[in-house]
Order: structure tokens, then sequence, then C-alpha cells
């Protein structure tokens, strides 16, 4: 049992409970034994283009405005109180900080840690621009490789706070020794601001808290009523653990990109109504920088969009100042990005082109037609892998880069069982059906009065502009959904996107025909209440995740890594294993967890070789060839099958058909490293293999 007495805090004692895992979480080296308590000691550490018409649109009064406040605080409450009580962060020391933020994770917080540690925030973003440590030997900007640009800002931030802060003197931080117990050494903990990871965790639930805040705003505009704001946000917060995983994986990219695409499409719904390009354009920008993946998301965004113009539902004038924004936009991007040719080769690239030129099914195939040719061109295979997963949903095709994807989980088709579908299993379902079985029954009356004749003014204008909002969203939530079957891991947007829908049961336009507002609202509330039932009990089951990471195999390797390997000594293993070397020694590493380069999807190939049946003399000159000193066995890569056909001999198959049957290198080298390499660790988990020196007749 570990214990600890507390001097200095007003935290109490937290109790050992049932944890009741969420299904999107799976992080390893968590016990259910938390650490109660501390004692030590407290040391000092040193526009008017959009959103002005929303706000008057919405009405927002100082009260108002402090509704919402008051949603970005709780919405930051809430996912603080989550991530802390899974992790019990604020009592682990700063190593088991940096091992929480596992795989892509710990790669990106990495780069943060570089420049806050460097002499000057211009010497750290030199350092991250010319990084000699991810991938060894090469000098790689990853500013521009891995979307850094949230990593830059927080370390600016940090460096700015904690100078202030120094200045006057005042503390921003409290640390404490913990006592760990079971005969593990004392730790120093801190909590604070002025700690690097509490400042890096606490912006980006600050920032995920204000997305609710414009969940309000979206719901409340859409609908027309601020009860719509209410419901959006209600059914965000009962379908948390299917809409975010942001309070499990706050170092993600979309954490730091999904609130600027709500943002977005809140001034894109604006802008179908009014205009407030500059707004539009900058909420883009500030959603393709942190994510790769935006691009894909926008895709579906402009397909949205231009099949409301085919329709004959958005003017084209309108459409056209959209296109532009959007290459605006991406040009920008390709700038900031330092020329990274995934941008001009994408396919959300290629359809901005094309759709100038291209009407109906001919965009599409010109869109596909141009993203080759562009990449052919330009030889760029980076997102070829991209291509590879989307080919095998369709098809039998599957590779060795494929099934990397598709082995896991989140990348599989997204489920049918009930409980694992949000549209079914949780509360959005209560007000999302209703809302889409009225908005198709008010656009077939609204198709059938639009040949009518009225006396009221221009009534057609008014119902072209509803209706274009309609169709809009109910297109942008179709393509969303296609995102989530194929993708299990994309119904991420689904399910956001189906509460701010939901808001529309709150809609005048869609639902008047219930009755009087009272009436409407009677109804509303009373579905309310029967989504609730489901919404508390989904809020319960997170809130009953209690647990503490640990995880003391990977604490002694990187002890022992630190204290008996040289700096520059270079490493290849298991890919969230060499993240968490990167961060917490500093020591080079040939692979990481960031497969969308081609370069670094090959090397990775070369490193998993060691999970093969190939020969040890094979492996072994593949490990020399990428300068490795030094490899990270773990068992667990050679014996983990998630489903037939997904272990790592069985994907290794795929792709080295004539020694299928043999049995795996990595089973012989658990049992005897010798004589291809020397073991010089090991625990339970991992064993560190010495790749010898290249000979001259090796190279």
């Amino acid at each position: 049992m570990v214990a600890k007495t507390k001097k200095q805090t007003g935290k109490s004692p937290a109790t050992q409970t049932d944890r009741d895992r969420s299904p999107l979480v799976s992080p390893p080296g968590k016990s259910n034994v938390r650490r109660p308590g501390r004692e030590g000691k407290v040391f000092n550490s040193t526009h008017s283009n959009g959103l002005s018409g929303i706000r008057h649109k919405l009405g927002l009064t100082p009260s108002a405005a402090a509704k919402l406040g008051i949603t970005l605080l709780l919405g930051k409450y809430h996912l603080t109180q989550l991530f802390e009580n899974d992790r019990h962060f604020s009592h682990l020391s700063n190593l088991e900080k940096e091992m929480a933020f596992r795989t892509e994770m710990g790669l990106y917080y990495s780069y943060y840690k570089t420049i806050i540690e460097a002499p000057s925030f211009l010497d750290g973003l030199h350092m991250v621009m010319n990084d000699r440590l991810t991938e060894h030997p090469l000098v790689i900007n990853t500013l521009k490789r891995f979307n850094l640009y949230p990593e830059v800002v927080l370390a600016s931030w940090y460096r700015m706070y904690t100078g202030v802060m120094g200045y006057f003197g005042i503390p921003t931080k409290m640390c404490w020794s913990i006592n760990r117990g079971e005969g593990l050494t004392p730790v120093d903990s801190c909590e604070g601001m002025g700690d690097p990871a509490y400042f890096y965790v606490a912006c980006v639930f600050l920032l995920n808290g204000m997305m609710m805040s414009i969940f309000f705003m979206y719901g409340s505009y859409l609908s027309g009523s601020r009860l719509g704001g209410v419901i959006t946000t209600l059914c965000f917060f009962f379908n948390h653990g299917e809409s975010t995983r942001v309070m499990w994986t706050p170092p993600l990219r979309e954490s730091f990109a999904y609130p600027f695409l709500v943002l977005q499409m809140l001034l894109l719904t604006y802008i179908l109504r009014r205009t407030a390009m500059v707004a539009l354009g900058i909420s883009n920008l500030c959603f393709m920088l942190p994510w790769q993946f935006a691009q894909f998301v926008l895709l579906t965004q402009v397909a949205s969009l231009f099949a409301s113009y085919i329709l004959g539902y958005l003017a084209a004038a309108k459409m056209q100042s959209i296109l532009v924004t959007h290459m605006i936009t991406l040009g920008v991007c390709f700038v900031l990005m330092f020329g990274n040719s995934m941008l001009l080769t994408s396919f959300y690239a290629s359809s901005l082109v094309s759709i100038w030129v291209m009407q109906g099914l001919a965009w599409v195939g010109s869109t596909v037609l141009l993203k080759f040719l562009l990449s052919t061109v330009l030889g760029a295979s980076d997102d070829a892998h991209i291509s590879g997963l989307i080919k095998s949903k369709f098809t039998s095709y599957k590779d060795f880069h494929t099934l990397m994807y598709t082995c896991a989980a989140e990348f599989d088709f997204m489920e049918l069982e009930v409980n694992s579908v949000p549209l079914y299993a949780n509360g959005t379902n209560d007000i999302g059906i209703p809302a889409s079985s009225g908005l198709i029954r008010q656009m077939l009356v609204y198709q059938h009065r639009s040949h009518k004749k009225t006396p009221r003014p221009h009534p057609t204008l008014i119902k072209s502009v509803f209706q274009t909002l309609m169709v809009y969203h109910s297109l942008q939530l179709v393509a969303f959904a296609v995102l989530a079957i194929l993708i299990m891991r994309l119904k991420l947007f689904l399910t956001p996107h189906m509460c701010i829908m939901a808001s529309l049961i709150c809609s005048r336009q869609l639902f008047g025909w219930i009755g009087e507002k009272f009436k409407q609202h009677t109804v509303v509330f009373a579905v309310l209440a029967i989504m609730a039932i489901q919404g508390m009990t989904n809020l319960q089951a997170q809130w009953a995740i209690i647990g503490e990471f640990s995880n003391l195999p990977q604490e002694e390797l990187l002890d022992w890594i630190q204290e008996n390997t040289r700096p520059n000594a270079v490493f290849a293993g298991a890919m969230p294993t060499m993240a968490s070397v990167k961060l917490s020694t500093g020591r080079p590493i040939v692979n990481h967890p960031h497969y969308e380069d081609a370069g670094l999807r090959e090397r990775t190939k070369l490193v998993y070789s060691m999970y093969s049946r190939m020969s040890g003399e094979t492996v072994k000159r593949n490990l020399m060839k990428l300068g490795v000193e030094f490899f990270i066995l773990e068992d667990s890569w050679c014996t983990r099958r998630t489903r037939p056909g997904c272990s790592m001999p069985e994907i290794w198959d795929i792709e080295d058909p004539q020694n299928v049957g043999k049995t795996p290198l990595c089973t012989h080298i658990s049992r005897n490293s010798r004589p291809h390499f020397t073991t010089v660790f090991s625990n339970d988990i991992y064993k560190v293999l010495k790749v010898p020196k290249a000979t001259k007749d090796l190279r």
C-alpha cells in the first residue's frame, strides 16, 4: 500500500475504486491504488467580419456572455477532473507525467519540452526546425513535418508566463516529496501553472472548454433559440465518451484542431446567411495548422457545399467566395508549413481546383485524377498509405502499412453492435431522430410551397436561406457518418454533429407544427428528461473511472538508458516506446509514431523486421543500415494478436511469404539474443539488445 502524509495541500486522500474503462481508452500501466497524501515543501518557480454579427444575431447580452463563460469553465473543469481521476496526474513525478503521454502524444510533447528548456525561445525554435534526434542521422524540420504550431505557441506562452511571474517573485507551482511505498524511491511532484506538463494540459482543456461555449452558440444560431444551444451542449455532455477523447489524450492533434473546426462550421453557417470570409479564413487556418487530417474533413465540407450548389440551394457567387477563401487559406497554410507537399497533393487541394471546371460526378473523377497526377509530378508519396487504407476498405487489398492501421480497432469499420453506436446507445438518439424526421418533413413541405405564390415580400428568399442551412448540415452529417462507418475513430466527428443537429428540435421553422411555443418547449423538455436518464448513466460511468498511472518497467528502462548509455546513443524499437525514449532521455531514435511520411514508414518497416520470420543476420543488417546501436525488444509485440491475421509475424507474412511457417525471430531472440545481438538490459516487459558495430564487409 502506498502512503504519504499530507502537509501542504488541501487535497483529501483519494480512495481505491473499481475502474470502468471507456472503450476509447486503453493506455497500459495503470494502477487502482492511489497515492493518498503528500509531504514536502513549496518551491517558487519562475472582429467585425462576422463574429460581432453572430453576437448580435444571438442577442448575447452581458448575462448571456456570463452564461457562456460558465459553460466554458464547466467544460474545462469536467475535462480536468476526468483526466485527474484517470491518471492522478497531480501526484505524478515529472518522469511519470512524461510517460503518461504515450505514443504520438509523447512525440509532440517532446518538442514543447525542447523549446521551454532551450536557452531562449528562438534557440528552441531553431532546434525543432533543425532536429537531429527524431530520425537519426537525418536533420529534419519537425515544424514542417509534424504540425507543431500548438507546441510552439504554448511554449512561448509558458516562457512568457514564468518570466513575468519570476520577475514579480510570484510562486507558480507547489512541489511535494512523494513517498510511493513498495520499496520505491520517493519522487518530487509539482502542481501549478509553473509546471510544464500542468501548463500544457491546462491550456488544452481550456481550449476544449471554450468549445462548449461555441457549441452553445452554434445550437442557438442554427435553431434560432437559446434552448437549442442548451440541447446541443447537454447532448455533447451526455455523449461525452463518444464525442471526444481529449480527457484521455490531451496532446493529440485533434485536441487542438477540433475546437477550431466547430468555430469554422459556425462561421460557415453564418456565411450562408450573410458574409464573414475573413473570420472563416482565420478559423480554417487555425484548424489546418495543428492537424494533418484537417484536409480530409475540409474535403467533406467542400463536397457538401458543392452538392448544395448543384441542387440549387446555394448561390454561385457565395459558393465562389467560399471556395476562394478555402484556396487562400490552403496557400497560407502551405507557406507556414514550409512547403509541406502533402497539402498540395491532397484530395482537398485537387477538389478546390477541379471544382471550377467540372460539374456533378465529373468533379469527383477529376479530383481523384488530379490528385494522382500532382503526386506523380511532384514525386510525393507521403500520403500513399491513405490511398491504400481507403482501397482496403472496399477490396481485399492489404500490405504492411495498411495492416498497421486496420489491425488497430480505431481504424476498423464502426461496430454495428447496439452498445457501440452512439446514435442508438446514448442520449443523442432521443432528440437526433425527431429532429432529422422533422427536417425531412419540412424540406418536403418547402419544396411543395416553393411553387406557390404568397403575398408576403420575398418569402422565397427567406425560405431558400433556411433550406440552404438545412441541406448543407444534412449533407455534412451524411459525410461524417460515412467517415465514421469506414473508420471508427472518426465517429468523433459524427456524434458532435448529431448534437448540433439535435438543436433543430427547438426550431420553429421545422417543428412549428407542434403548436405554440409553450407546447413545443414542453415536448422538448419531455424528450430532454428522457434523454437525461441514459445521459446521466453515461456521465456517471465516466466519473467512476478512478486510477493512477504507473509503469514501473518503462521507468526502469528509461532510468537505465539515462545512466548507462551515451547521450548520442541511437535507439530503435516499437513506435510508442521510441516516443518515450526521445521525450524522457533525449536519445536519438530512428523511428517514431508519426507515420505520415514515406521515408519514415520504410524505416519503421526495417525496424519491425525484428518481429518477422527473417533470419537474425538479415535483421541485424537492416538495423546496421540505420545506424542503430540499441534495439528495445518487447515480447508483447511478438505475441499480441488483436484478431486473426493481425499479430506482427502475421502482418509480415504478407510482405515476406517465403518465410511463412517459420518461428518468428523475436521468439528466438527473447530466449537467447546471441549470436547476432547482446542483451544489456531486461525486465518483465523490455529487453535492450546491443547491435554490433558495422564493419567494412557489412557496409
